[in-house]
């Protein structure tokens, strides 16, 4: 009998787990679990996308095995266009340090919460400037979001990466979408002519739907317009594996998919400043290419049910230990 695609998801992470603390130090180990046990923490739901050091082990000072172990935890969690976004973020900003002058290692933050060799939900996350992954494992399942990844800049002008745009299928496949829209349509899905400065959720512990603007409703598209969310839309819960993304697709698609609805604001030619939003019951996506004159792009995905594991958490302290914990 063959492993369930999640069951084979959840034992890779495990695995990776390991291999990462087989090659710490004792004090690297430490640093690397900082933080409460309870995944559940309010504390282990603060996060950010900005520069700056948060709590966990340094990727600074890692040595190449030790590097190499993170870099497979990390592609672990994804799946194929997922692990390349991930990567390529730490690339990009490798250039825009190089490009400021800045020396040193790559800064990223790692911290494992829980125990991959128990039987309690566990998990890790890995934050640092313009990535944020937080992964959650439990016997029912994983789940990866908050999940975002920036690029600045969002086109490489120069050097060896010279022409890569890191989230161009993002940005190119919302472009067409507006593009194609008829007046009528797009007075519905344009929502400003002048894009917000960031992502409307920012780094919210919980993202308020309530703060993006309604935008026009999959039904109330053409048949090729709702191609071209689909498209969109997969293209984010394809950073996930592929079990997952497709359970995400799947409650969607129960759900009806004429609960989607996409809005933007904006320019629509190729540089112009603009930003965007696809929302649902339950998903929320953001992207804005709006700072350093529309070269420099965030873009995030939200489960409103599943982010920091809240459902898996939620149903694994109430089956082991009753509703009043």
């Amino acid at each position: 009998m063959g492993v369930h695609p999640a069951e084979a998801t959840a034992a890779e992470l495990r695995e990776a787990a390991r291999a990462l603390l087989s090659v710490l130090e004792p004090a690297q180990v430490r640093e690397l679990r900082a933080g409460p046990g309870r995944l559940d923490a309010p504390e282990l739901r603060e996060w950010t996308y900005l520069p700056g050091p948060r709590p966990g082990l340094s990727t600074e000072g890692l040595d190449g095995r030790q590097r190499a172990a993170v870099d497979a935890l990390l592609a672990a969690a994804h799946g194929t266009p997922g692990a390349a976004l991930a990567r390529g973020a730490i690339e990009v900003e490798r250039h825009r340090r190089a490009m400021a002058g800045a020396t040193g290692a790559d800064r990223y933050w790692v911290r494992l919460l829980g125990d991959p060799d128990g039987d309690a939900p566990w998990g890790w996350r890995m934050n640092g400037h313009h990535l944020a992954v937080h992964v959650v494992v439990t016997a029912a399942g994983i789940r990866v979001t908050p999940h975002f990844v920036g690029a600045e800049p969002a086109r490489v002008a120069d050097g060896p990466q010279a022409g890569r745009r890191l989230l161009g299928p993002e940005e190119d496949l919302a472009r067409e979408l507006v593009t194609d829209l008829d007046a009528g349509r797009r007075a519905r899905a344009v929502f400003a002519a002048a894009p917000p400065d960031d992502i409307l959720t920012r780094d919210d512990p919980f993202a308020d739907p309530d703060l993006l603007p309604p935008g026009l409703p999959h039904g109330d598209m053409t048949p090729d317009q709702q191609r071209l969310l689909t498209r969109l839309v997969r293209r984010y819960l394809d950073r996930a594996p592929a079990a997952y993304a497709e359970q995400c697709w799947s409650g969607l698609a129960a759900r009806g998919l004429d609960t989607l609805a996409f809005a933007w604001a904006g320019g629509r030619a190729p540089g112009d400043r603009h930003y965007y939003c696809v929302r649902a019951p339950d998903l929320l996506i953001e992207y804005d290419n709006t700072q350093d004159d529309g070269n420099h792009a965030h873009s995030v995905w939200r489960h409103l049910r599943h982010d920091w594991g809240t459902d898996l958490l939620r149903a694994h302290y109430t089956d082991r230990h009753g509703p009043e914990h």
